[in-house]
C-alpha cells in the first residue's frame, strides 16, 4: 500500500477522471452489455437445461453440442469470430430484404452474442443441477394433478429449484461483468475500452486503470449486497441457510427483550 502512496501515480488525475463523462458513460455500457447479455443467458439456460432432461435424444444431443461449442471455446475467441463474421458472410438475406453484415453486427451485437451465449452455456448446467436438486416426486405429483410437463416445471420445480441456482446465478453475473472488459478489443466502448481511449491521449496509463478498477469494485460490491438479499429470500423457511442481518438480528434482540418485558 505504502508503494502505491509514495509511487510515481498523480492522484490528483485519478480524482479527475474518476466522474468523468466518458468514463460514466463507459460504465453504463458495461452494466448494460452485461444484464442484456445475462438476461440472454439465462433464458438459454433454462431452455437447454429442459432441453438436457428432456426424454426426446435429439434434444439431448442439441443442447449437449450447444453446451460443449461454447465451453469449449474462449470468451475472447468468440467475440473475435462475431465481430469479424463480414469476412465470410458479407451479406445477411432475410428473403425479404438484404442487409450489410457490416451494419448489423456492429460492437454492441457482437458482444452480445459472444457473452450471451457463452454464458448460456454455463448456465444451463447451473439450471439443470437446480432441477435435479427437486425431489422427482414434485414432478410425479403436479402430472397426478393434470398439469403438464412444461406447466410443473414453470409453477412446481423451478421456483423450488430457484433456492440452489440463484447463489451461482449470482457468482455468474459479477463474472460476466468483469467479462465485459474482453469487449474493448471490437471496440465495444465499455469502461476499460474508455479509459484506454484516454490514456492513449493523455498517456497517464496508471492513473485510469486505478479509476477503471475503483469502478469495477463499486459496481461489484453493489452487486454482491443485492446477491446476498436475493438469497436470504429464496432461503425463507430453511433453518440451515437463513441466516439474519447483523441490524436485523439486533432489532429483533431489542424489540423482543421490550415485549417480554412489557408483557
Amino acid at each position: 500500500m505504502n508503494a502505491f502512496i509514495v509511487g510515481q501515480i498523480e492522484w490528483a488525475v485519478v480524482e479527475e477522471f474518476f466522474f468523468s463523462t466518458a468514463l460514466l458513460k463507459g460504465l453504463a455500457s458495461t452494466i448494460l452489455i452485461t444484464a442484456c447479455a445475462m438476461l440472454m443467458g439465462m433464458a438459454l439456460g433454462v431452455l437447454f437445461a429442459i432441453m438436457r432432461l428432456s426424454q426426446n435424444p435429439v434434444s439431448r444431443l442439441f443442447s449437449g453440442l450447444y453446451i460443449w461449442l461454447f465451453r469449449g471455446a474462449p470468451v475472447y475467441l468468440q467475440l473475435l469470430i462475431w465481430f469479424n463474421l463480414a469476412l465470410i458472410f458479407p451479406v445477411v438475406n432475410l428473403g425479404f430484404a438484404q442487409y450489410r453484415m457490416v451494419d448489423v453486427m456492429t460492437p454492441f451485437m457482437a458482444a452480445l452474442l459472444g457473452l450471451g451465449l457463452n454464458e448460456g452455456a454455463y448456465l444451463t448446467e447451473i439450471v439443470r443441477g437446480g432441477i435435479l436438486s427437486v425431489d422427482k416426486g414434485q414432478i410425479d405429483a403436479a402430472t397426478a394433478l393434470g398439469m403438464t410437463r412444461l406447466m410443473a416445471m414453470r409453477r412446481i420445480i423451478l421456483p423450488q429449484a430457484m433456492r440452489v441456482i440463484v447463489p451461482p446465478i449470482g457468482n455468474e453475473f459479477i463474472g460476466l461483468l468483469k467479462t465485459s472488459s474482453m469487449a474493448s478489443a471490437i471496440a465495444f466502448t465499455e469502461l476499460l475500452h474508455k479509459a484506454q481511449i484516454i490514456y492513449f491521449v493523455n498517456a497517464k496509463v496508471m492513473e485510469l486503470l486505478i479509476v477503471a478498477t475503483g469502478w469495477y469494485l463499486i459496481v461489484v460490491t453493489v452487486l454482491s449486497v443485492f446477491q446476498m438479499g436475493i438469497e436470504r429470500r429464496f432461503a425463507r423457511g430453511h433453518a440451515f441457510t437463513a441466516q439474519r442481518s447483523f441490524l436485523g438480528t439486533l432489532r429483533a434482540n431489542t424489540f423482543g427483550k421490550r415485549q417480554r418485558c412489557g408483557a
